[in-house]
Order: C-alpha cells, then sequence, then structure tokens
C-alpha cells in the first residue's frame, strides 16, 4: 500500500510537473497575433502621416496659387521699368484728374521722373483719358513737362488721345510736342466753371431759417444756403475769367502757330479728333502704339505710370463703408459746392 501510494504520489508530480510548462502552439498564437496588431498599427499611423503630409501640401499650392493671382490682381508684377533696352516710355493720364484722385500732380511727376532718368527711354508718350479737374493740379504737370522737355531736348513728348482729352485734359496734352488723336475722340472744352446749389427757396417752403455769423464780410462767399450776393458773384467771376486766361495762355504756348484761333476756341466748346485736328488743336490721328512704331521709332513701350504700393492699392479697391461714402458726397455737394473746375 505504501508503494501504491508513493507510485500515486509519484505519477501526480509527475502530472504537475508537465503541466507547469508552457504551451508551445499558444505562446506562438499570441506572438503572432501582437506583431499583426503592432504592424497594422504602425500602417495606419504611416498612411496619416502620410494623409497630413500630402494635406499639408496641396495647402501650401492652394495658398500660393491665391497669392499670385491676388498679387496679379493688385498689379505688383508689373513691367519693368528698370530696363535699360531702347524703348518708349508710356505715362497714362487716365481719370479725373485732382489731389488724391485718379490722376495727381505728385504721380505724374514721379512718372515722369523714371521716364526721363531711364537710359533707353528714346520718347515719351502721354496716353489722355480725362475729362478734366483742377487747374491747380493740371498747372503744375505742364510746368513739369516744359521743365523736363528743356533739360531732355533729345527726348520727344507726344499726347495720344483715346476717348476724351477735355479742360484740364487738354490743358496737360498742350505742353507735348504733338498731340495725336482718334478720329472720335472728344477734345477741346477749354474753360473753366464753378458750380454748386441753391437751398433758400426749399429753406423757405420747408420753415428753415438760416442763422451764419461770420468775422469777414465774404466768409460766406457762395453759402448755398444763403440768396446770391451780387459782390460775391462778380468777385467769383473775375477769378474765374483770370484761370481761363492762364489756360489759353498755355495753350498758345503750347500749341503755337498751329493753333487756327477762332472765337469758339477758348469758348468751352469740344469737338471731334477729326475736327480738333483743323482747328490746330492736336496734329494728327494715332494710337499708341502708332506712335511709338511709327513717330518715335521704338515699338517696344514700357508703362512707366505710377502705381500706389500694394497697401494703398488694396485700401482703394476696398473703399472706405458706406456711410464714410455717402458722408463724403453729401459733404462735396454740401460744403465744397464752390469747386473750381477745369470740365
Amino acid at each position: 500500500m505504501t508503494e501504491k501510494n508513493q507510485y500515486t504520489a509519484g505519477t501526480n508530480t509527475e502530472s504537475i510537473g508537465s503541466g507547469s510548462k508552457p504551451n508551445p502552439s499558444a505562446a506562438d498564437d499570441g506572438a503572432w497575433q501582437r506583431n499583426v496588431i503592432e504592424k497594422l498599427a504602425t500602417a495606419a499611423l504611416s498612411e496619416q502621416k502620410t494623409a497630413r503630409r500630402w494635406g499639408t501640401f496641396f495647402k501650401s499650392l492652394t495658398f500660393g496659387y491665391l497669392l499670385i493671382l491676388l498679387l496679379m490682381l493688385f498689379g505688383v508684377f508689373g513691367g519693368d521699368k528698370k530696363s535699360f533696352e531702347a524703348h518708349t516710355a508710356l505715362i497714362e493720364i487716365n481719370g479725373v484728374i485732382q489731389a488724391g484722385g485718379d490722376v495727381t500732380a505728385d504721380a505724374v511727376i514721379s512718372s515722369l521722373k523714371d521716364a526721363y532718368d531711364n537710359k533707353g527711354t528714346k520718347g515719351i508718350i502721354l496716353r489722355v483719358n480725362s475729362p478734366g479737374g483742377s487747374p491747380v493740379q493740371a498747372g503744375i504737370i505742364n510746368d513739369e513737362i516744359r521743365r523736363q522737355k528743356k533739360l531732355h531736348p533729345a527726348i520727344p513728348v507726344y499726347a495720344v488721345v483715346e476717348d476724351i482729352c477735355a479742360s484740364g485734359g487738354y490743358y496737360i496734352a498742350a505742353a507735348a510736342d504733338k498731340i495725336y488723336v482718334d478720329k472720335a475722340s472728344i477734345v477741346g472744352s477749354i474753360g473753366v466753371l464753378m458750380d454748386g446749389y441753391g437751398f433758400t427757396e426749399a429753406m423757405k417752403k420747408v420753415g428753415v431759417e438760416r442763422r451764419l455769423m461770420t468775422a469777414g464780410e465774404n466768409k460766406a462767399m457762395l453759402d448755398p444756403f444763403s440768396p446770391v450776393n451780387p459782390h460775391h458773384q462778380e468777385l467769383a467771376q473775375a477769378m474765374l475769367n483770370e484761370i481761363h486766361e492762364q489756360f489759353k495762355t498755355v495753350v498758345r504756348q503750347g500749341r503755337g502757330a498751329r493753333l487756327k484761333e477762332t472765337p469758339e476756341t477758348f469758348s468751352g466748346l469740344f469737338w471731334s479728333g477729326e475736327q480738333s485736328i483743323k482747328l490746330g488743336l492736336a496734329d494728327g490721328m494715332g494710337s499708341a502704339e502708332y506712335v511709338a512704331r511709327e513717330v518715335i521709332k521704338q515699338e517696344d513701350i514700357v508703362d512707366f505710370t505710377y502705381q500706389d504700393d500694394f497697401a494703398s492699392r488694396i485700401a482703394k479697391r476696398i473703399g472706405a463703408s458706406a456711410s464714410a461714402v455717402i458722408g463724403e458726397v453729401l459733404s462735396k455737394q454740401l460744403v465744397d459746392s464752390g469747386q473750381i473746375r477745369l470740365r
């Protein structure tokens, strides 16, 4: 019995001992599963990183494309003004002539300086598309053109009219050596005006009383809310006549013997380009390309028109708020109703 028990105990010990050893098949299955999970996780992370990299690339590409479009929209990529190869310089006189407006004396003078300073400039074209504007701004530009012509007698200046060259626009063009037009261009309007509004009758109808106090008897001259003062009207007319005489002098100096002066020449009338040639207000027909190719003999045209900096262009294109625009319009109508214009 003792031997049997010992045998049994030995058997049990052997069984227990054999059960404590690891199962090779189960261990291999666990390692394989872990390896698969690790590979799947690694592949997923790698795929996410690749997707992020491509996403960043395409976002950068899109941003760069939009940036280039934006810069092109605001004209950052303009023509090369530093080319010293022989060329014809172009300066645009496009829009109303006034301080802070489409055409300013500062901008045109800067353009003229750049064009004259460039060693490749063989001639300058002023391409005019303007209904007029400030006699002061137009006069400053006219004076500068004449001054630069004396300093650079070998570089001719030609004005080329497109749609309209009236009043202040013609004030500028008169300084050119020759003026070229299209047969249907509008040329002339050599006169001066001062316009405004009178609200006295409207104020009577709505029962509004004007209460105005001044120090200086002429301080309220041309006040739109007061009746017309004959003395003030006389003073204003004398000033307009003086500016008109200045305008006529500039035209006579610029055109010389070519001008076929008649009683209507300085009356404020305007004519077609074809008729302006007959009157001596212009010299011939031709576009900017024609003048560059056939007159200056330099077909390559380089634009020297002054451009605002990038921030200024954004501000101009976006504009002010609607309230500011409305306020500006009202102030111009009511406060600056006596502004003098060459139009």
